[in-house]
């Protein structure tokens, strides 16, 4: 409905901009009948001063008659020109407001009612389906309030102690430690014992009975067992035995071990979801050829500039071990060789990579060569015109380019005169669709996966909305609707 108000808007639109152009006329053929009126009037009154006039001559007198009446005969002419389209004008009038306008006004009445009819019906659906589920929601609140009702809470909390204690056992009492007698003691189990080599240890079972007498403690909570380099739990010599010796480590040494377990991974799942669910190449294969070639340019620069950067460290190394084996005293040449060795893995590692992206980026840009010469091939032929042209297109071009020509010619009128006599639709219209500048067929298969793209087949035709501003993208609009940006080096562009 919403389509069939707009077309009838539209259609009240055409008929208004047809009557306003039908009163330009009317006014044109106006001012050129009072035009040639007064030059008609002006020319007899001159060839009437000459007839008087007894110092001119028979030839002037006799060329003012014969101006007179040419005037005066294109004043004639003005005039039916005029007459003629008065007519026609009050005849198309009469037709709008009597006939053409009625008749769109019944049609959206009619579609009005409809709409009613329809909005009528839609709501006594919704009511039927309103009273189907009242009763199942009535039935529910039932069942809340039964439940509600047979809430024990102190049953609750005795489930609640079942399902959380903890089942530790009372400290017992702490021991007096005599520290008085210079004889050796016996270490209690909840003291400090001093072990052969002379340093105090800390029993395990004091720091266990600590940690039972206080439960509510901040260090009450369990710990997580300490992670091993695949990610998983260090095992324990026993189930229920003492920790492992691990479970001692520093908490930034944990956290440093559960961060290199767990980016690798991180990255790994990035590589492998890529943008958008795209599977992401080394080669760049999955990007548009020109793409493709630009970030192949950008990967060989960066190799080159490592590979120069580790030959410059390798030439650094080589002075420095000189040096050294000039002057032992100032460092050991041998350390310098481990360095040495890394450098030139690194240098042969970055050749390779070099020699690869290279052989990428040769093909890269012999296939953008070639798409650009087919391209080029095709752009080179024309299009051929169409076998024959509308009956009426020569007829109505030749009028409308009389039309604008007379139009052209004539003065401009006063702000009046050019303000439209009839604005009761203009507020209601919408813009007319941007008209497209040019066509173009898809060259490759695209699947328009990111925002603000849209997807195409391989030989789909397309309608040209907006050219390629720079950035490797054309605007195109399909002719199943939908309009999007895809990749321009994938079209074969032909403007208006």
């Amino acid at each position: 409905m919403k389509q069939e108000r707009k077309m009838h808007f539209q259609e009240g639109r055409r008929a208004q901009q047809q009557l306003e152009s039908g009163f330009k006329q009317l006014e044109n053929s106006k001012r050129k009948f009072e035009r040639d009126c007064r030059e008609a009037e002006k020319a007899a009154q001159t060839a009437e001063r000459l007839d008087q006039d007894i110092n001119a001559t028979k030839a002037d007198v006799e060329k003012a008659k014969q101006q007179a009446h040419i005037r005066s005969h294109m004043a004639e002419e003005s005039k039916n020109e005029y007459a003629a389209q008065l007519q026609r004008f009050n005849r198309d009038q009469a037709h709008f407001y009597f006939s053409q306008m009625p008749q769109i006004f019944d049609k959206l009445q009619d579609m009005d009612e409809r709409r009613a009819t329809h909005l009528g019906a839609g709501y006594g659906l919704l009511s039927e389906a309103e009273l189907q589920v009242v009763p199942i929601i009535a039935k529910c609140l039932e069942g809340m309030k039964v439940a509600a009702a047979a809430v024990d809470s102190k049953n609750d909390s005795q489930v609640l102690i079942e399902l959380h204690k903890s089942g530790f056992a009372r400290p017992g009492d702490v021991e007096f430690e005599d520290f008085s007698q210079p004889m050796n003691r016996a270490p209690s189990d909840s003291s400090l014992g001093t072990p052969s080599d002379g340093r105090p240890e800390l029993r395990g079972p004091a720091r266990s009975g600590r940690a039972k007498r206080w439960p509510f403690g901040k260090k009450n909570k369990p710990r997580p067992p300490p992670l091993s380099r695949l990610g998983g739990p260090l095992p324990s010599p026993l189930p229920n035995g003492p920790p492992s010796p691990r479970s001692g480590l520093d908490p930034l040494a944990i956290l440093s071990e559960i961060s290199k377990s767990v980016k690798p991974r991180l990255a790994s799942f990035r590589s492998l979801r890529g943008s958008r669910g795209t599977v992401v190449t080394e080669d760049f294969s999955h990007l548009p050829p020109e793409q493709q070639r630009k970030r192949l340019q950008q990967q060989l620069e960066d190799r080159n500039r490592e590979l120069q950067k580790e030959v410059d460290q390798r030439e650094a190394l080589k002075k420095m071990k000189d040096v050294y084996e000039k002057t032992p005293q100032m460092g050991d040449p041998a350390s310098l060789e481990p360095r040495i060795t890394e450098t030139l893995n690194n240098i042969e590692r970055l050749k390779l990579e070099v020699q690869k992206y290279e052989a990428w980026l040769a093909e890269a840009e012999s296939r953008v060569l070639s798409n650009r010469g087919d391209s080029l091939s095709r752009h080179a032929r024309p299009p051929d015109p169409p076998a024959s042209a509308p009956p009426d297109s020569s007829s109505s071009s030749n009028s409308g380019s009389q039309d604008n020509k007379e139009s052209s010619e004539e003065p401009p009128s006063e702000e009046s005169q050019d303000a439209p006599i009839y604005t009761e639709f203009d507020e209601d219209f919408e813009e007319e669709p941007v008209s497209p500048i040019g066509h173009c067929v898809a060259i490759y298969h695209f699947e328009g996966s990111s925002e603000g793209t849209i997807s195409m087949a391989e030989g789909e035709d397309l309608s040209l909305m907006e050219e390629d501003k720079g950035d490797g993208w054309t605007r195109v609009r399909r002719k199943q609707g939908g309009e999007g940006y895809v990749p321009t080096s994938y079209l074969r562009v032909t403007l208006n």
